[in-house]
C-alpha cells in the first residue's frame, strides 16, 4: 500500500493530475499507520503483522 501510494505521488506529481497525488498521499499514509501499528505488536485486522 505504500509503495502503491508513493507510485501514484509521483505519477500525479510528473503528470499535473490532483486526484493522483490526493489518493496517493492517502494511501501512503494509511499504510504507515498500519505498518506502525503492526511492528509495536497491535493486531490489524485479526493478525499480529500486517503484511
Amino acid at each position: 500500500m505504500i509503495v502503491l501510494g508513493v507510485i501514484l505521488l509521483v505519477i500525479g506529481f510528473v503528470t499535473g493530475i490532483s486526484i493522483l497525488w490526493t489518493i496517493g498521499l492517502i494511501l501512503a499514509v494509511i499504510g504507515l499507520i498500519l505498518w506502525i501499528m503492526g511492528a509495536v505488536g497491535r493486531e490489524v485486522g485479526g493478525r499480529r503483522h500486517y503484511w
